[in-house]
């Protein structure tokens, strides 16, 4: 990667600017069952159990909202109609959603949304996470970090042992230049993945339609080069179950 292409963070440590923001869609993925979740999801989805009142769904959306996108699309399969109900109440982003009626994991759901989002990149967020921006919000830092002639794929990744509620072995390795490469096995990396990201649709070119993890995107971009990362400056919260939970209600509480 060519250093008038990367971006330091000293370099992108500058004001925002939204409203020279080019990227202006996203999608937020909420079609999961949230079984690890249970009891609290045996009524709604995942994304829409409240932490300190608010629905998490709601906090990412609201994240999207103030930084200037103005499409989202979400994709819904459990409790479809729940969800569906709830984020017709929303103004803005406007939002337009992606039901489906089979499970496709994160690939396979992306993949089946991808004609809204044209030929541009766009941001994807899964729809239960938590997160406090740093100096510089995450998506305009994303943005500025994004070198279309370099990257497939920009993914926020976090300190493994800084991560709340998050207790396994990391994912990545981040290279000088940002290039991401995977942990070895029974490895412990100092990154985690954040499930925040930066697409181009160029990714899924010759992919079959159908169920399957990012990870095989992840993995083909890794060989091709074109997988990046950005180390997240802020806090970073892990939400797996209803102990994760409660202790990310303490978190953010303690600093409000």
């Amino acid at each position: 990667m060519t250093s008038s292409c990367y971006r330091t963070d000293m370099d992108v440590r500058i004001a925002p600017n939204r409203a020279g923001r080019t990227i202006r869609q996203a999608m937020v993925l909420a079609a999961g069952l949230g079984e690890r979740m249970r009891p609290l999801t045996d009524d709604r989805p995942k994304p829409m159990i409240p932490v300190i009142g608010r629905p998490m769904i709601d906090r990412i959306l609201d994240h999207l909202d103030d930084a200037g996108i103005l499409k989202v699309v979400v994709n819904t399969h459990y409790l479809a109609d729940v969800l569906e109900q709830h984020l017709a109440a929303r103004r803005r982003p406007d939002i337009v959603i992606s039901r489906e009626e089979t499970r496709l994991e994160t690939g396979g759901g992306i993949l089946n949304a991808l004609g809204h989002f044209g030929d541009q990149p766009f941001f994807v967020v899964n729809g239960d996470t938590l997160w406090l921006d740093g100096p510089i919000p995450v998506l305009d830092r994303l943005e500025r970090t994004w070198c279309d002639d370099h990257m497939d794929a920009l993914l926020m990744v976090h300190g493994t042992v800084r991560a709340h509620g998050y207790d396994g072995l990391g994912d990545f390795m981040v290279a000088p230049d940002g290039q991401l490469s995977r942990r070895g096995e029974r490895a412990v990396v100092p990154h985690v993945f954040t499930g925040i990201q930066l697409l181009h649709p160029r990714l899924f070119r010759d992919v079959p339609e159908g169920a399957f993890s990012m990870n095989r995107l992840y993995d083909r971009a890794i060989g091709n080069g074109r997988l990046f990362g950005m180390i997240h400056d802020g806090e970073w919260l892990h939400v797996g179950t209803p102990a994760d939970l409660e202790q990310a209600e303490a978190f953010m509480d303690a600093l409000a």
